[in-house]
């Protein structure tokens, strides 16, 4: 008998500058999100258009994430945006418009495009910004889930 080969998974990407704020929020939020309403067949991860080798996530991002009830990999590291990345993506999805236009890629979108709103880097600023930040980004994931993971 045949056996049936697991389907690869789509890969959805989300990207910013430094891979330590937006996209991991985003990340994190969106595979909380999957996990919670069993769909499966896809993997989520995020990336930097500028990541710094060595950065960290930001404890400002980790914090609100907590607060959250979302919960954010241990192990988690920016990492630096490249081709293959986007190349294996199912969809990328950045945080501004000029994010989108800089990658110029069929598979890339943005949250303006999904929800008429962009995602303001809230690197260096105080928790608060970084709550709305989280809150604006949660705000979008029924969307995501809705245009691109749902059969």
């Amino acid at each position: 008998m045949e056996q049936k080969k697991a389907e690869p998974k789509k890969k959805i990407l989300f990207v910013c500058t430094g891979n330590t704020c937006r996209s991991p929020m985003a990340e994190a939020a969106l595979r909380r999100e999957l996990r919670k309403k069993k769909i499966s067949g896809y993997t989520v991860a995020s990336a930097g258009i500028h990541a710094e080798k060595g950065s960290v996530l930001s404890p400002n991002s980790a914090q609100a994430l907590a607060e959250a009830g979302i919960p954010v990999n241990k192990t988690f590291k920016p990492r630096q945006l490249t081709e293959k990345m986007l190349g294996e993506a199912y969809v990328v999805i950045t945080m501004t418009e000029s994010q989108t236009k800089l990658l110029n890629r069929k598979n890339v979108t943005s949250f303006y495009a999904i929800a008429g709103k962009e995602i303001p880097d809230p690197y260096g600023k105080d928790i608060d910004v970084y709550r709305m930040t989280l809150r604006a980004i949660r705000e979008v994931i029924p969307l995501i889930i809705k245009t691109w993971c749902t059969g």
